[in-house]
């Protein structure tokens, strides 16, 4: 089992930047994909971009490459969320989720069996 706590969410003013902290817990996460999606006003919950635990590497949904970045503090278990240049259309509640490694790309929510309990972002205009 893998307890995720996301936190760092709030009100900022569109261009500015925000960071979100995951930690994790219980399980350790050597062999995990640590996910972030997002659930804009009325939509679905869609995928941001994720990191692969061992080694690092990381991936992106288009709408985001070149603003978010995932990075992560080994000796802390958390993996954190940069986001910067926020757009209005970037409101929404995020959410961090986690689980082994299933595939090399995993961007689907039923990929991820461990979930935090989201934070909500809202980027005003």
């Amino acid at each position: 089992q893998v307890q995720l706590l996301d936190s760092g969410g709030g009100l900022v003013q569109a261009g500015g930047s925000l960071r979100l902290p995951c930690a994790a817990s219980g399980s350790p996460i050597d062999s995990h994909a640590m996910g972030w999606f997002r659930q804009g006003p009325g939509k679905d919950r869609e995928f941001v971009g994720a990191m692969r635990w061992s080694g690092g590497s990381t991936y992106y949904a288009e709408s985001v490459k070149g603003r978010f970045t995932i990075s992560r503090d080994s000796a802390k278990n958390t993996v954190y969320l940069q986001m910067n240049s926020l757009k209005p259309e970037d409101t929404g509640v995020y959410y961090c989720a986690a689980n082994r490694m299933t595939s090399w790309l995993m961007t689907s929510r039923s990929e991820y069996t461990y979930w935090g309990q989201g934070t909500q972002v809202t980027v005003s205009s």
